[in-house]
């Protein structure tokens, strides 16, 4: 019994160090662009995959551009032709093709190639693991840009609300000016885009506007502000018609680069998203190496 216990020990042992060596066989061959880019070159990719002959390979790598076009993605976004020189065994060089693999090619080749292979079944693993990881990084920089996006027209509108009424006196014309500014960003009134974006009654339409419009309200409203102040504004009327002006003039430049502000669809509620964020990074503080959004 002891015996066997041993032998799945020494089973497991090895089975972890080889994970640990292909691992760092791996990573030791990713290098990074200029732009700060994670990438492969394809003939590393070649030998570490098991390949002994470039022909074959490229067998391999054109069906892996063939699966990447299928799947919508622009082939030279992620397969980029580069050449290189090789030593040859007179000690003389030779210019060679080869291309740059970001980590989604890399996953797309292990995909198309035999997973009898070990280094190949390993690479699949492992770039599907780190696309994977790519991608909830990424997605948690994009909620995380919008919570901070949400967070900055708070701070912005309450900064209008008080320039609104050391000027003016009046409390009560924030939320009618702040109306008519919805109305020159999006067409329509702001109970219109509430019924359109289906947003619960009694919670901000911010909470369900996408990061631009968030961006786009935040301007707008830092302009009034600046002018509300430079040019002492002294009436609801007056804040008014500069802060419509503002948010025309913000449309107008989504509109020229093909965004309709009231055609966008709603975002998540925002306060989710930030309680999301919020456990992952509790999470983060127990498991530190966890990624999950």
């Amino acid at each position: 019994m002891r015996s066997a216990v041993a032998d799945r020990a020494k089973r497991f042992d090895m089975k972890t160090e080889l994970i640990q060596s292909l691992t760092e066989t791996f990573e030791g061959h990713a290098q990074r662009a200029e732009n700060g880019v994670e990438f492969w070159l394809a003939r590393d990719l070649q030998q570490l995959l098991g390949y002994a002959e470039w022909r074959n390979f490229t067998v391999v790598l054109s069906r892996a551009k063939t699966a990447c076009e299928v799947s919508g993605h622009q082939v030279a976004d992620h397969f980029v032709d580069v050449n290189k020189m090789v030593d040859l065994g007179s000690g003389s060089q030779r210019e060679v093709d080869d291309l740059m693999l970001t980590r989604y090619a890399c996953y797309l080749i292990a995909q198309n190639g035999d997973s009898k292979k070990q280094p190949i079944a390993f690479a699949q693993t492992y770039f599907a693991v780190q696309t994977r990881r790519a991608e909830l990084i990424e997605q948690r920089l994009l909620e995380a840009e919008r919570v901070a996006a949400r967070k900055k027209l708070t701070t912005t509108e309450k900064e209008l609300s008080s320039v609104i009424y050391e000027q003016t006196g009046g409390e009560q014309d924030f939320a009618l000016i702040r109306s008519k500014g919805d109305g020159a960003l999006f067409g329509k009134s702001t109970q219109a885009m509430k019924s359109q974006w289906n947003v619960p009654d009694g919670r901000p339409l911010a909470d369900f506007a996408p990061t631009i419009i968030l961006k786009a309200k935040d301007f707008a409203a830092e302009i009034t502000i600046f002018n509300a102040r430079e040019h002492r504004m002294h009436t609801e009327s007056a804040i008014s018609h500069e802060h419509v002006t503002n948010n025309k003039a913000v449309r107008d430049t989504l509109l020229q680069r093909g965004i309709r502000p009231e055609s966008l669809p709603p975002a998540e509620d925002v306060k989710k998203v930030e309680r999301r964020l919020q456990s992952a990074d509790k999470k983060a503080l127990k498991t530190p190496d966890s990624l999950e959004p």
